[in-house]
């Protein structure tokens, strides 16, 4: 069995810096004016852009697709009442691939979404998430 352990060390205010695997990574709340770092919650999204774009740039790299400039852009929306959590979540994939692969880039997004990544199928668990490919 895999397990992932971190060490999260108060500095000051609401700040934290975690360690993981070697990398420090700086959260804070940015609920007094001070931001020392993004907040965990958007940490979450980009763990989710993360864990997409790296299924992604394998699953093409496989299929030997060319493309340029890929962006993901991740938003989401947070429910009313306390604790709150993501409810709904918008992953658009930004990419410049050849009309001829455009077939391949949604098999590589739905491969992710489906299959490979965990942290998806982790929001998925809480949140309705939905994904959108806009071709440049």
């Amino acid at each position: 069995m895999d397990t992932h352990n971190i060490t999260a060390i108060f500095n000051k205010g609401m700040s934290f810096t975690s360690h993981i695997d070697g990398h420090k990574v700086v959260t804070d709340s940015n609920s007094e004016g001070i931001s020392d770092g993004p907040s965990p919650k958007r940490l979450m999204l980009a763990s989710l852009a993360g864990c997409t774009g790296i299924d992604v740039v394998s699953i093409l790299d496989k299929m030997k697709v060319t493309f340029n400039n890929l962006s993901i852009e991740v938003s989401a929306e947070l429910t009313e009442d306390h604790p709150r959590i993501y409810k709904n979540v918008q992953v658009i994939y930004k990419i410049k691939i050849d009309k001829a692969d455009q077939e391949k880039m949604e098999k590589a997004v739905k491969l992710s979404e489906d299959k490979y990544c965990g942290v998806n199928a982790m929001f998925r668990s809480f949140a309705k998430v939905e994904s959108t490919i806009v071709y440049l």
